[in-house]
């Protein structure tokens, strides 16, 4: 048999382990009984047609295969027909036109709305200094939804009190404005009072510096934010950057046009911003799922 042939080449020929084989003859023995289903009689490999695959690739998806896990298939199927076409045992590769499933890029961790709240309205912070610039960190990001990177950069005259306007700088020094409210207007001034009767003279513009007077560092102010979510979230993911996917969660289930919420987080691309509408709508279903009594 051409299967039983092409697994002895993998051994002898090309080393493979004994657990590769084993996949590798799974796989095949899996296709042949599903095309031999198919068409009612045993398979022949000289007549296998790409749209035998794809129908097998589509079967995989619909029973829950992930993937990755129709593509690792598809590669065995691929190896399979490139050893018959180089022996000639097959006048043509049925693969070749076959695309593999896209996979599903991973949707984006956020916390929720009523544990940001807890967070902001009920964990008791330090009254210190640090205390208070923390929470004002936490609160920057998770009202304007700012990169890390954008909020350390930040200096004193980024921040219009009149206008209530951020003056942010992202990527390749692109610059964007992005409003706030009432809310971080208010903490902003109240840092300001505080840090300047904590640092009377520094040498530095930046908005949240240190205890020691100097701007706060990426890997300082990471560590702020996983301590503080940590106590209000059970989530493995506990970054700034999550804090940044809440913004832009609690803006679209809020009802923002997702061009907005594109412009407010300094996105080149609409496909870029479009991953947090399916973050909305998988939390939509489960919402739902949860909540309705024939779900």
């Amino acid at each position: 048999m051409l299967k039983d042939d092409f697994l002895h080449y993998l051994s002898a020929e090309r080393n493979y382990s004994a657990a590769t084989i084993r996949e590798y003859n799974q796989v095949l023995s899996a296709f042949s009984e599903y095309v031999g289903k198919q068409q009612g009689q045993d398979i022949d490999w000289h007549t296998i047609a790409d749209s035998d695959i794809r129908e097998w690739i589509v079967s995989l998806m619909n029973q829950g295969s992930a993937a990755s896990s129709a593509n690792t298939r598809l590669s065995v199927l691929r190896s399979f027909y490139k050893y018959l076409l180089a022996y000639d045992y097959v006048s043509s590769d049925p693969t070749r036109r076959i695309e593999g499933p896209k996979k599903n890029k991973p949707l984006p961790s956020f916390i929720k709305e009523s544990e940001m709240d807890h967070l902001l309205d009920d964990i008791p912070f330090p009254k210190t200094y640090e205390g208070l610039r923390d929470h004002l960190m936490l609160l920057t990001f998770y009202t304007t939804g700012i990169r890390l990177s954008e909020l350390v950069g930040l200096d004193k005259e980024d921040v219009e009190f009149g206008t209530m306007v951020l003056k942010v700088t992202g990527k390749r020094d692109k610059q964007r404005i992005i409003p706030f409210g009432n809310e971080l207007k208010e903490e902003m001034e109240e840092f300001e009072k505080e840090r300047g009767t904590k640092f009377p003279v520094i040498n530095t513009n930046a908005l949240f510096i240190s205890s020691k007077g100097v701007r706060m560092t990426p890997p300082a102010v990471r560590d702020i934010v996983k301590y503080y979510l940590s106590l209000v979230t059970t989530q493995k993911k506990r970054s700034p950057h999550v804090l940044r996917h809440s913004f832009a969660t609690a803006m679209l289930n809020h009802g923002a046009e997702i061009e907005v919420v594109k412009e407010l987080l300094g996105h080149e691309s609409l496909s870029t911003t479009e991953i947090y509408t399916h973050t909305t709508f998988e939390e939509l279903k489960k919402i739902y799922n949860h909540a309705h009594p024939r779900a």
